[in-house]
């Protein structure tokens, strides 16, 4: 398939976009900075895009069969993040201008603010707060794609990640802000970035997901 792929110097993007060139696909990496992107390969053609404005997104998705995203913000204690959904609103655009109805992104387990409760202590009273002015932008994010008819969109939510490489685990999913366990505790806390990849990936070959935020983590 042709790909492209944006956050693709990002920890998790590197790990996507090697997996996706091991596996065969045509790579279009949509970066800042195209020095960071240390990947050389016939099949990888390396862009550079102001994710923003969207003058050269539409020109760069011409083509592709579908645009993944590993893009992501820091936390902020002064202001309210709001790159996810500025960057998503500029992206589905390019998309309905190329021509491309297909996209697969990252966000996290407990974006939505009710998801939390039953995460263990130091999660929900230490961790949450940290980072919820990014979970807040990931939660409207995802609220805004699930008002585009016409996008086949599908949100990741992974854990913890750890830079880690892919595995072979089998994954554990749920269609929520978290995967349970038997007693409807989380089920773990954190996962491999190349794990993230590998799953995101996987996706290219089924419709399970589509329109739909799906938890992820391995057994």
């Amino acid at each position: 398939m042709k790909i492209a792929v944006m956050g693709a110097t990002g920890q998790t993007g590197q790990y996507l976009v090697n997996q996706a060139l091991q596996q065969g696909h045509v790579v279009t990496a949509i970066v800042r900075n195209p020095g960071k992107l240390a990947v050389h390969h016939d099949n990888l053609k390396v862009v550079e895009a102001d994710i923003f404005t969207g003058n050269s997104l539409a020109t760069h998705f011409k083509g592709q069969d579908v645009i993944m995203s590993c893009l992501g913000f820091p936390a902020s204690f002064l202001s309210a993040v709001t790159g996810y959904t500025m960057s998503m609103n500029v992206v589905v655009s390019a998309m309905r201008e190329a021509r491309v109805n297909r996209i697969i992104t990252m966000t996290s387990w407990y974006t939505d603010p009710n998801s939390g409760t039953q995460s263990p202590y130091l999660i929900r009273f230490l961790l949450l707060p940290m980072i919820r002015s990014v979970l807040t932008n990931m939660y409207e994010m995802e609220q805004f794609l699930q008002k585009t008819e016409d996008i086949n969109w599908t949100v990741v939510r992974p854990p913890g990640l750890k830079n880690l490489p892919a595995t072979a685990q089998e994954f554990l999913t749920h269609e929520g802000y978290f995967v349970p366990d038997s007693s409807g505790n989380p089920a773990g806390s954190s996962v491999g970035r190349g794990d993230v990849a590998r799953f995101m990936l996987s996706l290219l070959n089924s419709n399970t997901w589509v329109k739909k935020g799906v938890a992820i983590t391995t057994k």
